[in-house]
């Protein structure tokens, strides 16, 4: 029997990485049927991938909303009407015209900026995870602190109440379905369409409110957002807002999350950080490449390709994915030990080229001063037997649904 890769499989979302070495050493561009995409898997393709903008597109979702039943019965509508204004779904030139209206607010002096709020937010939690193990309730170390930092960070930039947090989740959770969900469930279109449409009305309350009496958060700047040659859209400003805020903790979420993860599980690495809180950088790179928070980069193959002697056509799916790149002996001595100090790091999680992450400065401002302050504050920390942990189940978002922990 051929074989075959599945993410859907989830024993192998659980534990991608010995699937992944298979294929680095056997079928590097691996046709899965069951996933009905190519499978990218080595260092340098990938990164040929990530960098290729003229014959991979990441527009993967116009081919998908037209083969799409419910885009044909109009079911989907929010969806098509707000996410096709993702820039990280967009080709040159509108990509770069996004790009350049948004980089400004990720310069490194704007995201130095948002240091004093990020330490505030970071001891707040903390001082509630300590609150609760001291009333005997179970602490949750994504509930409870990987999801609302990023989260919290994200809303105060744009300016959104912190208040609305548990609503905010529950849309994004719902959009989360259709970012790359590996399993088919009957009505995960119908969920992030709904998801959508709220998030969109949410935001357009905002942007009105916004434009009427300007403040000092991101949505006043997207408003007043001016160039040389364009402004933004009502629908491009609400549909960057979706983003920034989808983007801008879930995958944050997981860094952080996955980050301790491995701390705990390699206590060595721990208590070099709580030794050296230095290594704090070099320590949240390597969480970037062991387990990293997005899995891979989806594309679209906008013209026959030829690529480790298989020829990928027009019009077919492609899955790069960097947490298989980013174990590639290739690229990596020692890719599969977790080592916090690494010295060489060249990772691609964050993508590489026009598509390199926006947000890559933020995130990891946020993930340094958590790891540095919740190994000065809670060094005894430990991970709570609670047996298998749950994976989400998602192509893109890599990361544990719940992570028990004792103080």
């Amino acid at each position: 029997m051929a074989y075959v890769f599945d993410l859907g499989n989830p024993a192998t979302n659980a534990d991608p990485f010995p699937e992944f070495a298979r294929l680095r050493a056997e079928d590097p561009v691996h046709w899965s049927p069951a996933m009905k995409a190519w499978i990218i898997t080595r260092h340098a393709d990938v990164k040929q991938v990530a960098l290729n903008n003229r014959q991979i597109s990441a527009d993967r979702l116009t081919p998908f909303f037209k083969a799409n039943p419910e885009y044909q019965r109009g079911g989907i509508e929010s969806l098509v009407r707000y996410l096709n204004h993702w820039m990280v779904f967009r080709d040159p030139p509108d990509h770069t015209r996004l790009r350049r209206l948004f980089t400004k607010a990720f310069t490194p002096t704007a995201v130095e900026n948002l240091r004093p709020n990020i330490e505030g937010i970071v001891a707040h939690l903390i001082d509630g995870m300590q609150a609760k193990a001291k009333r005997g309730e179970g602490v949750d170390f994504i509930a409870d602190f990987a999801y609302p930092l990023p989260a919290s960070v994200i809303m105060d930039l744009l300016g959104v109440p912190r208040a609305d947090l548990e609503q905010v989740k529950v849309w994004s959770d719902d959009i989360a379905l259709f970012i790359g969900t590996a399993q088919v469930a009957g009505n995960k279109y119908l969920r992030a369409e709904a998801g959508a449409r709220a998030m969109a009305g949410y935001f357009r309350g905002l942007v009105e409110a916004r434009t009427a009496a300007p403040t000092a958060d991101m949505i006043s700047q997207l408003v007043l957002a001016r160039d040389d040659r364009d402004a933004l859209t009502t629908d491009e400003i609400i549909g960057t807002c979706i983003l920034l805020l989808f983007a801008g903790h879930e995958t944050t979420t997981n860094l952080i999350g996955n980050g301790f993860l491995y701390s705990m599980r390699h206590r060595g690495q721990w208590e070099r950080l709580i030794a050296d809180p230095q290594l704090a950088d070099s320590a949240v790179e390597e969480y970037l490449r062991y387990d990293g928070p997005s899995g891979a980069l989806a594309r679209v193959a906008a013209a026959d390709i030829a690529m480790g002697g298989k020829t990928i056509r027009e019009g077919q799916r492609v899955f790069a994915f960097m947490n298989s790149a980013n174990r590639d002996p290739e690229a990596f001595d020692a890719p599969e030990r977790f080592d916090i100090g690494r010295p060489a790091n060249p990772h691609l999680t964050f993508g590489h080229g026009i598509h390199f992450c926006l947000g890559a400065p933020l995130a990891r401002l946020e993930a340094r001063i958590a790891a540095v302050r919740l190994a000065e504050r809670l060094p005894g920390i430990r991970l709570e037997d609670h047996g298998e942990l749950e994976w989400h189940d998602s192509l893109i978002l890599r990361g544990v649904k719940h992570l028990p922990v004792l103080l």
